[in-house]
């Protein structure tokens, strides 16, 4: 197979460059970077749109190339498909990173947002309100704080209400309506 790749400087081809990094020689290092260097810069902000992040991946990309120019075979394709493959590889996986970070953030910052709360103030606030509906209670009549606890405090219906007391379904509905309209009433007088 003969070389497709266009002479880089000084009319060395890149396959030869990289043969030639392949035993360390940093001049022709310096001259396959002339050579690619752009078009690498070109493949790789393609795919990152960031120049910071670009020039960062070409920059791995090529020390790559510097500690991997000993695998390049010519015989399985040019020089410029090898290394346009590997900047893309390296573009895509800045993405991925960048993008994962970007994840990771935003979950840190919705876990890590809490509305400040002060417990304290809620507790007290809380107990002042319990004060308040069990001195609302005991102005009420014994048999209407007896119905209001049941269904509203035990949960109980007000069949079954009527059936603990023993008392005809109507009465046992009356007597919690006429509690909730006197402790509505009470409680209309405190705002």
């Amino acid at each position: 197979m003969t070389s497709q790749t266009p002479p880089g400087p000084a009319g060395a081809t890149i396959e030869a460059l990289i043969v030639r990094v392949a035993h360390g020689d940093t001049a022709a290092f310096t001259l396959l970077h002339d050579a690619v260097g752009a078009t690498l810069f070109l493949i790789v902000l393609r795919v990152v749109r960031d120049r910071g992040h670009t020039q960062e991946v070409v920059q791995e990309v090529l020390l790559e190339i510097w500690g991997k120019a000993h695998r390049f075979q010519p015989a399985r394709g040019s020089a410029m498909a090898w290394i346009a493959t590997m900047a893309h590889r390296r573009a895509v996986d800045r993405v991925r990173t960048v993008r994962a970070a970007a994840d990771r953030d935003l979950r840190a910052a919705l876990l890590d947002h809490h509305t400040p709360f002060d417990h304290v103030s809620e507790q007290v606030a809380r107990r002042l309100e319990h004060q308040w509906v069990r001195d609302c209670l005991q102005e009420i009549t014994d048999l209407q704080r007896q119905a209001v606890v049941m269904v509203y405090y035990h949960g109980l219906s007000h069949q079954e209400m009527a059936d603990l007391l023993q008392v005809p379904l109507g009465t046992a509905k009356s007597r919690v309506r006429d509690a909730l309209l006197h402790l509505r009433a009470r409680m209309g007088d405190e705002d």
